[in-house]
């Protein structure tokens, strides 16, 4: 039992001290440190290497499998002409999905330990789930922990120029892969499979590599300028707002865009 005030020590692991904080974790998270060298996650050296990843890591691993992708399409039969669209059209999607995973999952609200504070209650005489559907649920409420949620995104916001732990681990991502991989073949054909999802996993670089850069790069040109500051906003301005990293379109679309200065207060 963890008494009432507790007070996460920083020159300790943070990864299974933060749970403690309870419903002061959301405000505590959203107070950022400001240095380039992160912090301890685990007593664990192994663990600890897990969680640290050099940006460059990702093109070299994933633009390797996404050309490879691709090119099996060509193995399978489609022209040029008709592969460019498709990967375009990964590359949109992806944008979808990286404002949607960072809105309503990585900005989930959470306060307990590892798991939500109510159960899953299934009904013995009415059998409504699947197993795949029982799995997604059990996931959602485990990664509905401030435990969780911290080593998902929250060690970003606490830590925001930790260099080491900006882009998606690569062990991490190879496991997501196998979903969507068997999301997009689900409802494509087997020569279309590849050229959408290597499509998909080019827009993943880009964001990831995008990401690095707006947190670490001085931009010189208006374009980049202006997405740094907007990303940055979401960091230390308007943080339940700015969900996009590479494009602010989504945010436009669902309204999420973040203003561009306070509002002024009453006289």
């Amino acid at each position: 039992m963890v008494p009432q005030g507790f007070t996460v020590d920083l020159n300790k692991p943070l990864v299974f001290q933060v749970g403690h904080l309870g419903e002061a974790y959301e405000e505590w998270v959203h107070q950022p440190i400001v240095t380039k060298e992160g912090p301890r996650f685990f007593h664990s050296d192994f663990w600890e290497f897990l969680t640290l990843t050099r940006w460059w890591a990702v093109p070299v691993i994933w633009l390797p499998v996404s050309v490879w992708c691709i090119s099996m399409s060509i193995s399978r039969g489609l022209s040029l002409p008709e592969i460019v669209p498709l990967i375009a059209l990964g590359m949109f999607i992806w944008t979808l999905i990286e404002y949607t995973v960072h809105r309503f999952i990585f900005h989930i609200k959470t306060k307990s330990y590892w798991f939500v504070t109510h159960s899953i209650h299934v009904h013995s005489t009415h059998y409504d789930f699947s197993l795949t559907q029982l799995m997604l649920m059990l996931l959602w409420n485990h990664f509905r922990g401030n435990t969780a949620h911290y080593l998902l995104h929250g060690c970003h916001h606490k830590h925001p120029m930790d260099h080491l732990r900006l882009v998606f681990p690569p062990a991490a991502a190879a496991v997501l892969c196998f979903p969507f991989w068997n999301l997009v073949k689900l409802f494509t054909t087997p020569s279309v499979t590849p050229a959408l999802f290597g499509g998909g996993m080019l827009g993943y670089v880009m964001y990831d590599v995008t990401h690095y850069y707006l947190h670490h790069a001085h931009p010189t040109r208006s374009v980049t300028k202006n997405l740094k500051k907007y990303h940055l906003s979401h960091h230390f301005r308007i943080q339940d707002k700015g969900f996009g990293i590479t494009s602010s379109l989504w945010d436009i679309v669902f309204g999420t865009l973040p203003t561009t200065k306070a509002p002024k207060k009453e006289q």
